[in-house]
């Protein structure tokens, strides 16, 4: 399975801002965005952006407002700036890549990166 390559995790206060990196294939990907996995809980939809840009993204009701995806199609990778940070947003963050439209984008993707921790601290 090709592997989508993340950065950016790490510890932060809240109210803290943190940016993610994720570099994914050169072809065949349509839709990229980020899912997260609470401590003991499922892995959830957290942000997409479709290859066209920031006209067309969708995002969970509980980052609304505070997280913004970006993406760069020249360098095949997709961002996610977090800010106002919450003790609820720590997570390990997944970015996803698929060749799907932004509608039907969604856990079954078919590019994954290995996750990376993000921590914030009260």
């Amino acid at each position: 399975q090709v592997q989508l390559v993340e950065s950016g995790g790490g510890t932060v206060q809240t109210g803290g801002s943190l940016r993610l990196s994720c570099a994914g294939p050169t072809s065949g990907v349509y839709t990229m965005g980020w899912f997260r996995r609470p401590p003991g809980k499922e892995r959830e939809f957290v942000a997409a952006i479709s290859y066209l840009g920031s006209s067309n993204t969708g995002y969970a009701d509980s980052v609304k407002g505070r997280f913004t995806t970006s993406r760069d199609n020249a360098k095949n990778t997709v961002y996610l700036q977090m800010d106002s940070l919450k003790p609820e947003d720590a997570a390990v963050y997944y970015c996803a890549a698929d060749s799907r439209r932004l509608g039907q984008f969604s856990q079954s993707a078919g590019f994954w990166g290995q996750g990376t921790q993000v921590t914030v601290s009260s």
